[in-house]
Order: structure tokens, then C-alpha cells, then sequence
């Protein structure tokens, strides 16, 4: 078997690269192993070494994402397609996920606060002015959060509840472009790693939490009819856009689970933050799609996914079905322990009637 190397390009993380590339390398598989990126000046068009590239920085550096454009041109596939990573936003994935029939909260797009670089006024003769902000309210609602349209990290996130912090928050936003999104008054919230458009882990958390608590531990029971849409959802969301590694959070109101976010190509997997489990499931995961990419190599599509997905704003049927839960996705393993906690105080209640 000819040489299939996997490499890992990062930034500041300290645990996921060097976890993933032991994880692979530990496998001892013929002809494929890992290692950490390396990269100077690159020709162009020049074959890249890898068969494989995990991309976990490029949306910060624009040299690695022009250094891995042209790695697919030569061959590489790359997780995820810079191509499609370089186009997407979120605005344009929450109205995908309208017209794929996931739940999202009511969202508009809003102009810029200030000028962005090299614009004045002339750049925006288009620009509705005044602008009718009665409409935009009426339609979205308080409370709202205003957002970057393709941010992340909860950078620039404000909680408005009326026109006034509204405008406060609005203010603070210089360039970027911003959206308003209606709140979601969750009970349950979930972020759901989603690897190879195919398994799906579910993990409750609350975003309220510091962010080292916001992995709940010793999460309550849920129906298993909200576990099956969220995954199914994760699933369906994950595919239209094509990406092969992603998280996808819900927050659930009267047992509706909204995406409030789905836009995470690089996402959290510090073994600090999301804990042993979630920690071992995602090396894990991820070290088998690395390898099954590396032994079947191939042209790594450009192509908008989501188009296959719609026809006349309609889900394509032609889409492919969520695959049926098993013991590897967390759908199954909170039914199983929820399953089991109703087992031990059924098998309690009875002891202690015995005892009376």
C-alpha cells in the first residue's frame, strides 16, 4: 500500500491534535500515519504530501486556507472543504434550515453600524434610509440576540430585550454584519458533534454556565422522540452543507429544538472543556473518518451540497435518511440510561413497599 499520510493543521489547542494524531498512528495501519502539518512557501499548483488534512486553524490564517485550496486542487481532501467553509455563512444557513424544515428562530440580517475598510457613503447608495425598524422588531420580537452574521466563539453576541439595549448593543458593533435573532426560552439544550455526516453524539449543555461547566455531567431524562429530531436534524443540516466535521446546538422551547448554531467546522474538542467522554468519542470518530478518507482517495467536491436538498424551497427526497441510532451516538446511550434510572427506582419503590 502506497504511503497515505494524515496530517493535522492547528493553532493554540493543546490536546485534540495531539490526541487525534496517537489515536491514528496507534491504530498501526499499514501505510497510514499522522502527523502534525508542516508548511512553508508553496508553489502553486504543487502536489501536496498529504492524503488527508484535519483543518483546525484556517479560518483564522488566510495563508493556510489558500495553502489548502490548493491541496485539493492536487488531490488532498481536506475536513472541511475550504472551498464551501470560505463561502458559507450563518445567516445563509439559517435560511437553509427553513427550507429544509428544521426549526430556527425568527433571524434578519441588518446593514453595518459603521463603514467597513475602503467604503464611505457613495458604497452604500443602495441602503435603505432610514431604515424601518419598526418592522424588523415586529418581525423578530424581544427578547433577540444580535450576533455577527458569520462569527463564533460568542464574540460580539449581546442579549437585547428592547429597542434600547437593542440600539446600546447595536452601537458596539462596528463593521460586522450583523444579525437580530429571536431568544429561545429553552428548557433543554443540546450541541451535538456531527462526524462524517453520519454519527452524531448529543451532549446536554447550557450555555448559561461558565464555559467550563456547560457540559451537564448528570443530564436529566428526555423523550426519546426529542433525541431522535435532534439527531435527525443535526443529520439533515450537516449534510445539505457538506460538512464532514461540525457541532450543531439546539435549544429546545415546548419541545420544539431550534438550531440556534450549526456553523462549526473546527469545533471545541479540548479535552479541558468538553470533558473525558465527549473528549474520547470525538478523537475516536474523527481518527476513523481520517483513515476511511485516506484509504479511498478521491476528488474532493466543491459543489454547493444543499442544492440536491431543495426543490421549489421543498427537503429533495432524494435526501439521504438518518441512519438508525446505535450504542456509538448519544441518543441511544441517554435512552439507555434513562432506561436504567427508571429500572432502579421502579426496583426501589417495590423494595420499599416490601419493607413497610
Amino acid at each position: 500500500m502506497a504511503n497515505k499520510m494524515i496530517g493535522v493543521l492547528f493553532g493554540q489547542e493543546n490536546t485534540f491534535p495531539g490526541a487525534l494524531v496517537e489515536e491514528i498512528n496507534q491504530r498501526d495501519i499499514d501505510g497510514i500515519r499522522a502527523e502534525f502539518v508542516q508548511v512553508g512557501g508553496v508553489k502553486m499548483a504543487e502536489p501536496c504530501p498529504y492524503a488527508v488534512i484535519v483543518d483546525r486553524i484556517s479560518h483564522e490564517v488566510p495563508f493556510y486556507r489558500a495553502y489548502l485550496k490548493n491541496a485539493v486542487l492536487t488531490g488532498t481532501q481536506v475536513i472541511n472543504n475550504p472551498f464551501w467553509w470560505s463561502a458559507d455563512d450563518k445567516f445563509f444557513n439559517y435560511a437553509l434550515a427553513s427550507k429544509l424544515g428544521v426549526a430556527v428562530p425568527r433571524t434578519a440580517i441588518l446593514p453595518h453600524k459603521l463603514y467597513p475598510p475602503n467604503t464611505d457613503a457613495q458604497s452604500f447608495r443602495n441602503y435603505q434610509y432610514p431604515l424601518n425598524w419598526e418592522e424588523i422588531f415586529e418581525y423578530v420580537k424581544f427578547p433577540a440576540f444580535l450576533k455577527p452574521h458569520d462569527g463564533g466563539g460568542w464574540k460580539d453576541v449581546y442579549h437585547v430585550r428592547n429597542e434600547w439595549e437593542f440600539f446600546h448593543a447595536y452601537d458596539q458593533s462596528r463593521d460586522l454584519a450583523m444579525t437580530l435573532q429571536a431568544a429561545v426560552n429553552f428548557n433543554e439544550y443540546f450541541r451535538c458533534y456531527v462526524v462524517g455526516q453520519e454519527f452524531v453524539h448529543i451532549m446536554p449543555y447550557d450555555p448559561r454556565q461558565p464555559h467550563h461547566r456547560r457540559y451537564v455531567q448528570d443530564p436529566p431524562e428526555y423523550a426519546p422522540e426529542l433525541l431522535q429530531r435532534v439527531e435527525s436534524d443535526a443529520l439533515k443540516l450537516c449534510r445539505a452543507l457538506g460538512y464532514d466535521l461540525n457541532t450543531v446546538e439546539f435549544a429546545v422551547e415546548d419541545g420544539v429544538p431550534y438550531a440556534i448554531d450549526f456553523m462549526n467546522p473546527a469545533p471545541d474538542a479540548d479535552y479541558n472543556s468538553v470533558g473525558a467522554t465527549n473528549f474520547t468519542w470525538i478523537v475516536k470518530k474523527v481518527a476513523d473518518l481520517c483513515i476511511k478518507k485516506a484509504q479511498s482517495p478521491g476528488p474532493q467536491s466543491a459543489g454547493l451540497h444543499w442544492s440536491r436538498f431543495l426543490s421549489d424551497g421543498t427537503v429533495d427526497s432524494s435526501a439521504p435518511p438518518a441512519p438508525a441510532a446505535t450504542e456509538n451516538t448519544t441518543r441511544a446511550g441517554l435512552m439507555k440510561k434513562a432506561a436504567e434510572k427508571k429500572s432502579v427506582r421502579a426496583s426501589a419503590k417495590k423494595t420499599a413497599g416490601k419493607s413497610v
